[in-house]
């Protein structure tokens, strides 16, 4: 199971990211906060402190078309905010 999907970069996170030391990331949802948090230390070679995650239920859509109208459903998902310990930071944008 692959554990982390992407890190979220909204303006949001780079808030929490700059004021407490917080990163976000969006991962598998049968994903425990044991594995997020192992996944994050052997990936980035940092020490975490905290995980909190949170379950996302996607939103109902529906759009006109030429057919009538279609309804669905956006992909659910789980979001993890991850704290580091004081002076540890993850570059995302090291390989860019």
């Amino acid at each position: 199971m692959e554990v982390l999907k992407k890190p979220l970069l909204t303006e949001k996170v780079s808030q929490l990211t700059e004021k407490l030391n917080r990163y976000a990331f969006i991962v598998d949802p049968r994903a425990n906060k044991i594995q997020i948090k192992g996944a994050i230390e052997t990936m980035y070679g940092i020490n975490v402190v905290a995980v909190n995650t949170m379950r996302y239920v996607g939103k109902l859509k529906s759009r006109n078309t030429k057919a009538g109208a279609i309804s669905g459903r956006a992909a659910k998902y789980k979001k993890a905010i991850i704290t580091l310990k004081d002076g540890e930071t993850i570059d995302f944008y090291s390989t860019i």
